[in-house]
């Protein structure tokens, strides 16, 4: 399944709204949420010895359905989200990570 297919699917399996601002909110909460509990299997992994990798995996995937379902909102490609994250990494490491470039971008960041 490519992304175009997945964002289809993801419009399936979605509650729908009448009220736009209430819909945008849920996808907006909802991926926060699950980035809050891809987090929180981290630390039980890792901090408590808890095993629970598989609880990271399916968060993932509902952080990317709510990405998809935040995409369809606004009428976005999932693609070229994924197309202009890579430019915008490529032009910020040309030539991969550097500690040099990072903090560069911090300063960047701190001037706006």
């Amino acid at each position: 399944m490519n992304l175009k297919e997945y964002q289809e699917f993801c419009k399936l399996t979605a509650k729908k709204f009448e009220n736009p601002e209430l819909e945008i909110a849920t996808w907006g909460l909802g991926i926060a949420g699950e980035a809050g509990d891809v987090a929180s299997c981290i630390k039980k992994t890792f901090a408590h010895k808890n095993d629970i990798k598989d609880g990271i995996k399916e968060n993932l995937g509902d952080t990317l359905w709510y990405s998809a379902m935040i995409c369809n909102f606004f009428g976005w490609d999932f693609n070229e989200i994924l197309e202009q994250n890579v430019s915008k990494l490529k032009a910020r490491y040309p030539e991969g990570f550097t500690i040099e470039n990072a903090k560069r971008k911090m300063i960047d960041w701190s001037e706006k």
